[in-house]
């Protein structure tokens, strides 16, 4: 159509094509559905609508076994992400083995390091219970074994051998002192010892006063001899009692080992064949005896506070608990964990502390698995937004994905400062998929700022939020509807329901060949037409409670809507419906409010003057257009500077403005609304404004398609129908728009009807000529050097030549501009 050196434009005088009822939606037709309700399908399986991609790569992502390989799941929320993936995820794990149990041990050695056991699904809780069995009878028969009268006979011989070795030892002290003239007397564990003169009497202070004085050095001598002699008497005396009770503990550990052995013996006899060889199990019995026979002491009785024993028993037999915190008894296959709500310590595992006199305690029965220990060897579902709501979480999670190994922190560090004894628990290697669930617009970010986020997610399971339509699409998402009833309890739907149904998801997306594959929307749907089948007692849901449905979701939300209806209805917003105006036209607009969106007509009004500053666009220059807007203003600028290239530089001011428009706007879809009226303004040939316009625009003035067409042109029918219909109120729309075409019922009959039109056009100046009653001048030939008189570009070019003279006649300097600063000027 065009070169680079010149515009060549073909004849766009043919007439916009005026669309027929049936091109305005596609229906369904109930028959071809191949059931008479939904009752009839209860029989088959639910699919991945729509989502082959997503599927594939689920199943990929899921079947490879190497590590970084997670899973991000991106698309919208409603689109079955979440639940597809779970019933995915649980058949996938159904095939893989029972990962084992995890427990927490004491460990002897270094009590603040407890020790990590993993052991076979189940026997970790078989672990526990033996040893809780253990601890509660082994007090007994300890006892039992060291009241026994072998060990008795025993004891007293070893007790007497050592008495004997006391008495000689007094002995000798006796005969030392004696030789010295000295008595001596044991008293409260004490040796006391009293000087005798030579009668053998006791010497008082006043008689030894009375001795010569070398006999008193030789009495101190003396005393200072047996003071020697009572401190190696009490030495040997220590040593003996060391020795004695070293003899009495070798006896007493003989006699409980075997106890012991047999105890221990029969734990690992009632555990699983191939636990006898398990090397930390072993170690850990080994470890636990020792700890027994090494505080025998507990388990004395007689003369002792009960009370006292009993707490000292139950402190000493807390070091032998099994802390089993991940148990997996009776599961079959591999976990799935779907954690809605990952806090750091539910995610990563806890300690537990609990005060006791005002400080915190705790120990290795204190430890909490995570969501993370529990998926091992399975699957873990998240959704990022609940990671990144505490961004410690993520960088933590990080930090495990790199190194797939996992370890249990301790709170704070404002807390731990409190804590008399830090646990630090032996970290473990966690084998988990993850399955992250976001957005697309999170996942390009996080790939943007995270470099290693590809390297750990690389199956990306990417949801569709539309499909092409077919027999095949039809018939699961009928099943979809079948199933969603049955779970819910909910009467059935007939054909012509579901016809309706499926109609409803081409409009979700305005496209007659494709559905929306947010199937939450209509879950939503079904749901509310069977509530209304219910109240009115019927048994079957009918095309009569969809409509219902779908009007009572509208009256809920659409109070926006009304009231700018009641604004335009009651001369507040000026909207004109019929007549011709200059420089004036009613663009078609989409408000999106989010929970609902609707159309309505807003007036785009143009002003020409002889001048040099080109055009204005007023909302840019108040900073109230977006980005889009600019763009297509200044393609705008550009096609209609090529319009004229014959005679330019243009000598033209010109503005344009969304008339009462007092928000943001953003989107180019009224850039051939804007066209016109400055055509209009131009040629002084004025336009109809029955009709409505909406149409994107390029260079070369093909019109391109815009969204939200539906919502558009039924909120400018709405506000024709309500001032009532004539026949000449229509809407001009892009031509690439009919298959986006799925309007409503009540459109369909009045375009039948011949009460409104809907045109379209593949080129801007099909609209012209619709608009104006005139021909837009435009030729067949090759290059235009000029425009017929009687057609608009026409009269358009002899405005801008009188323009370009009024501007050539001017004798006196030309004035500073008032144009308002430009964005980028400021």
């Amino acid at each position: 159509m065009y070169n680079t050196n010149s515009l060549y434009l073909i004849d766009f005088n043919m007439p916009v094509l005026h669309l027929n009822s049936s091109d305005l939606r596609i229906t369904i037709n109930p028959d071809s559905l191949g059931f008479s309700d939904t009752s009839e399908l209860l029989h088959y399986p639910l699919s991945w609508i729509g989502q082959e991609r997503a599927e594939m790569a689920t199943r990929f992502g899921l079947g490879m076994m190497q590590p970084d390989y997670h899973l991000f799941v991106l698309g919208e929320v409603g689109s079955g992400r979440s639940s597809l993936l779970q019933q995915a995820i649980i058949a996938a794990a159904a095939k893989r083995p029972t990962p084992p149990d995890l427990c927490y041990l004491c460990n002897f050695d270094e009590p603040g390091k407890p020790l990590a056991l993993h052991l076979p699904a189940g026997q970790g809780r078989l672990l526990r219970q033996f040893i809780a069995q253990l601890t509660k009878s082994l007090p007994a028969e300890i006892a039992q074994c060291l009241d026994g009268q072998d060990f008795k006979i025993k004891s007293k011989c070893v007790e007497k051998k050592y008495k004997s070795d006391e008495i000689q030892a007094y002995a000798e002290l006796d005969s030392f002192a004696e030789a010295r003239h000295f008595t001596i007397r044991r008293e409260s564990g004490q040796v006391v010892f009293t000087l005798l003169d030579k009668k053998g009497e006791i010497l008082t202070e006043e008689n030894l006063l009375k001795l010569p004085k070398t006999r008193r050095a030789e009495i101190d001598l003396a005393e200072q001899e047996l003071h020697e002699a009572i401190i190696r008497y009490f030495e040997k005396f220590q040593r003996i009692e060391k020795e004695k009770d070293a003899e009495l503990a070798t006896l007493q550990r003989r006699v409980v080992k075997p106890l012991l052995s047999h105890e221990l013996k029969n734990i690992r006899d009632k555990l699983q064949k191939q636990l006898k060889k398990e090397a930390r199990l072993n170690a850990y019995f080994d470890q636990m005896m020792e700890d027994i026979l090494d505080n025998l002491a507990l388990f004395r009785t007689g003369n002792v506070d009960e009370e006292k024993q009993q707490a000292a028993l139950d402190q000493g037999f807390s070091r032998y608990q099994i802390n089993l915190v991940v148990d997996n008894f009776g599961l079959d296959g591999a976990p799935v964990i779907i954690e809605d709500n990952p806090l750091f310590h539910s995610l990563f595992g806890s300690i537990e502390y609990q005060f006791k006199n005002g400080k915190p305690q705790t120990g290795f029965m204190g430890i909490r698995a995570g969501s993370l220990h529990k998926a091992h060897g399975g699957f873990l579902m998240l959704h990022l937004d609940d990671l990144l709501v505490d961004r410690q979480i993520w960088i933590k999670l990080r930090r495990f994905l790199r190194c797939n190994q996992l370890q249990i922190e301790e709170p704070s560090a404002a807390f731990t400062s409190n804590i008399s004894i830090s646990l630090e628990p032996e970290a473990v290697d966690i084998n988990v998929k993850i399955i992250l669930i976001g957005s697309r617009e999170e996942y390009y970010v996080l790939q943007e700022e995270d470099q290693e986020f590809i390297r750990r997610f690389r199956v990306k399971v990417d949801f569709a939020t539309s499909f092409v339509s077919n027999v095949e699409t039809y018939h699961a998402t009928s099943i979809f509807v079948a199933q969603t009833c049955h779970a819910s309890g909910l009467p059935d739907f007939s054909a012509t329901a579901v016809a309706r149904l499926l109609e409803e998801s081409h409009r979700e997306i305005d496209d007659q060949s494709r559905q929306s594959a947010i199937f939450a929307r209509t879950e939503m749907l079904v749901l509310e037409s069977a509530a209304l089948c219910h109240t009115r007692g019927g048994n079957l849901v009918e095309v009569s409670d969809i409509i219902t449905a779908l009007e009572a979701r509208t009256m809920r939300h659409n109070y926006p809507d009304t009231r700018l209806q009641e604004s335009i209805r009651d001369g507040d917003v000026s909207i004109d419906l019929h007549g011709l105006k200059v420089g004036q036209l009613n663009a078609l607009t989409q408000i999106d409010l989010g929970d609902h969106s609707f159309g309505m007509p807003v007036r785009v009004t143009a002003r020409t003057f002889a001048g040099e500053d080109g055009l204005l666009n007023i909302a840019r220059e108040v900073e109230m257009s977006g980005p889009i807007h600019d763009k297509g203003v200044f393609i705008l600028q550009n096609y209609l500077s090529a319009l004229f290239s014959h005679i330019s530089p243009l000598a033209l001011n010109a503005s344009i403005v969304f008339e009462q428009e007092y928000t943001a706007i953003e989107g180019d879809s009224a850039s051939c609304a804007e066209l016109y009226v400055l055509l209009s303004s131009l040629s002084g040939q004025p336009l109809n404004q029955s009709i409505a316009v909406t149409g994107s625009l390029n260079q070369y003035g093909e019109v391109q398609p815009v969204g939200g067409i539906n919502d558009k042109i039924e909120g400018y029918f709405n506000l024709c129908d309500k001032a009532g219909l004539d026949g000449t109120q229509g809407v001009l729309v892009p031509e690439h728009n009919q298959r986006h075409l799925m309007l409503a019922y009540k459109i369909v009959e009045a375009v039948e009807k011949g009460l409104f039109s809907i045109y379209t056009m593949k080129h801007v100046m099909q609209g012209l000529a619709l608009l104006s009653g005139l021909p837009t001048g435009t030729t067949k030939e090759s290059k235009t050097v000029s425009y017929a008189a009687n057609t608009v570009l026409g009269h358009a070019q002899k405005t801008l030549l009188a323009f370009r003279r009024a501007c050539q006649m001017t004798q006196q300097t030309k004035p500073e501009s008032k144009r308002l600063p430009s964005r980028t000027e400021k």
